[in-house]
């Protein structure tokens, strides 16, 4: 069985592995023991503050195969970005140059760096180990937090946004990042990449250029990488797709991977999720539709995939436990 929790200091080991088989292709994954160790604190300390509005809290959680202990996945929500340090990304907008003399009218898509997340809850740290990269397995790694956003409203802004990564080769090389940002960082992708995930991001503000730039004056190869995801990130965009996520033409300023952003309240797992009661008992519900089930907690929070029949929903023994249930019990549902 496989069940997502949040994250404990038992799961630093387990964390650093996902972080090394990443290959560096995630910015809040870095392969930093220290950061790893933050991401645990900061989870631990959210869970335990009160929230009444989303401010510095962070809320990682981890896939585990229950049966093992291993961790083959983790994924995160942050209540609010840009509040501490700055939150860039690069709008694309249009630049109208006009003459009236000549008659000639022009409207020039150029990229303009702005903060215009700043307070926006993000999703962040989607990361599933290549052996277990079924379509259950990434429906509850990343589904099952917005079931936990569903559960506690308040520890979140009314508008989630997410970054994809943009389109890199086999070496981790962004074309938009050859293009433009090594002009202004001197040092490559990676680099650039890691300072980010360790919240080394004084330097973003100090050199990125803070003039518009024009989209035409970049390479083909980096034009075509505006807004598009790297190949393997398909099927995560289309999960958020599927949840009412939508590109307004914001992307990233390292590789120009797309945000993508809804409301909360118009995310499909949210609008659609329930509580409803459940009994406890050894009956054959494998006949039944599958659904995402959680348990509503904070530090206790347990979120799985089991069939559930709506008109008698029934658990096993089995599931109740992992979902830390007791007799009947509500619970929070959205069928799959």
């Amino acid at each position: 069985m496989f069940l997502l929790r949040p994250l404990t200091f038992n799961d630093l080991q387990g964390l650093e592995r996902l972080a090394v088989i990443s290959g560096g292709s995630m910015t809040t994954l870095p392969n930093n023991r220290d950061h790893l160790s933050h991401l645990i604190n900061s989870t631990r300390q959210s869970l335990r503050k009160a929230v009444t509005a989303p401010a510095q809290e962070s809320y990682h959680f981890v896939l585990e195969n229950s049966s093992t202990g291993e961790i083959i996945g983790v994924s995160g929500v942050e209540a609010a970005v840009g509040l501490e340090t700055p939150f860039y990304s690069y709008r694309i907008d249009e630049v109208v140059h006009a003459s009236g003399e000549l008659q000639i009218h022009n409207r020039i898509p150029a990229l303009h760096l702005c903060q215009d997340y700043t307070g926006a809850s993000r999703l962040c740290t989607l990361f599933l180990d290549k052996a277990h990269r079924q379509e259950s397995n990434l429906h509850l790694l990343s589904r099952a937090r917005m079931l936990f956003m569903a559960a506690h409203p308040e520890r979140f802004a009314s508008r989630v946004m997410v970054e994809l990564q943009g389109i890199a080769d086999d070496n981790n090389q962004s074309p938009f990042w050859e293009c433009l940002g090594r002009h202004f960082f001197n040092m490559d992708f990676n680099k650039a990449n890691y300072l980010t995930g360790i919240n080394s991001k004084g330097f973003i503000a100090d050199l990125m250029p803070h003039y518009p730039v024009y989209v035409p004056l970049l390479s083909k190869e980096a034009q075509a990488a505006l807004g598009k995801p790297r190949e393997d990130m398909q099927a995560v965009s289309d999960l958020l797709e599927a949840e009412g996520f939508v590109y307004r033409k914001y992307v990233d300023i390292f590789d120009a991977g797309p945000s993508l952003e809804a409301r909360v309240d118009n995310i499909r797992t949210v609008s659609q999720s329930q509580q409803v009661e459940v009994q406890i008992a050894a009956l054959d519900t494998s006949t039944a539709p599958l659904a995402l089930i959680s348990n509503d907690g904070l530090e206790n929070y347990r979120c799985l995939i089991a069939p559930l029949d709506a008109s008698q929903p029934t658990l096993t023994p089995e599931q109740a436990q992992a979902l830390q249930l007791d007799g009947r019990s509500m619970v929070r549902v959205v069928w799959l």
